[in-house]
């Protein structure tokens, strides 16, 4: 099945199941489980750290069809009609399951994905973050060069190595190829728009805490560039704070195109190669 979530990522320690902690994963896992009678695990489009949220998560889960009521009373298929409800009865109010649905053959939330999108929220306005909004937007009173920031975003896109971006994982690469790297201001709201077709560990943030410095005047486009081949994490890289970060959209491909999309990104990325922003 294919689960379609969204979450406010404020009180979770990330998404995946931790001991002793409260993560997104662990709580769908848990009702999944209860509801089915079977233990289950989740897959999932990518593994967002601790605060981030997300609006359009994906993962699937393999459950056995001794498990899947094929009708109830009325003749009805039950495997996935009534899902979403009973899930939105048991979870907590800060994660959702939005859409439930049988995947087609051959789907992985993960190693099937062609791109995530990310959106990261901030506020110029002299007064901070409107209080409904101060979960997920982050206050920013230092200058805002715009036109800096573009041209600083744009020098990263491309198939490139983002060590310099990434927490290292090991047996993880950090090549990975940034489709989207965007600025818009409207009004005192400020948001970074970052595709790529896959993150490593804290990447979108380093990029949104290296584009800012280059916004208030402290570092230049050119630095940005430059670090694509420092080859290893850069201290001189802030990483912006987790509440900003939301996924929005994870792509996939054609049904008849997932079986290559899978093999594609396994030999690309490795078991251990996709992580959250």
């Amino acid at each position: 099945m294919r689960l379609d979530i969204a979450y406010d990522g404020t009180d979770f320690a990330g998404w995946a199941r931790q001991p002793a902690q409260r993560t997104v994963c662990g709580e769908i896992e848990d009702r999944l489980s209860s509801i089915f009678g079977v233990p289950l695990q989740l897959t999932v489009a990518g593994r967002t750290d601790a605060g981030v949220h997300a609006t359009g998560q994906v993962a699937h889960v393999d459950v056995p069809i001794t498990a899947l009521p094929r009708v109830d009373p009325r003749g009805n298929d039950t495997r996935v009609s009534n899902l979403v409800r009973r899930l939105a009865r048991f979870l907590p109010p800060d994660v959702r399951v939005t859409a439930v649905s049988e995947a087609p053959q051959h789907f992985d939330a993960r190693f099937s994905a062609l791109r995530r999108h990310y959106e990261y929220r901030l506020s110029t306005a002299p007064y901070g973050v409107d209080p409904l909004r101060a979960r997920e937007v982050v206050p920013w009173t230092r200058p805002v060069d715009l036109g800096a920031m573009r041209e600083a975003s744009q020098k990263l896109l491309g198939l490139n190595d983002f060590a310099a971006f990434c927490k290292r994982r090991e047996g993880a690469t950090t090549v990975r190829e940034l489709q989207r790297y965007d600025w818009e201001l409207d009004g005192h709201a400020l948001t970074a728009y970052v595709s790529a077709d896959a993150f490593c560990w804290s990447m979108v943030r380093s990029l949104v805490g290296a584009v800012l410095a280059v916004g208030e005047g402290r570092r230049t486009p050119q630095w940005c560039a430059e670090l694509l081949t420092a080859g290893a994490r850069s201290s001189s890289v802030t990483v912006a704070p987790a509440h900003g970060l939301s996924l929005v959209r994870v792509d996939y491909p054609a049904d008849s195109e997932l079986a290559d999309r899978n093999v594609t990104t396994r030999e690309t990325r490795g078991p251990t190669g996709c992580c959250g922003g």
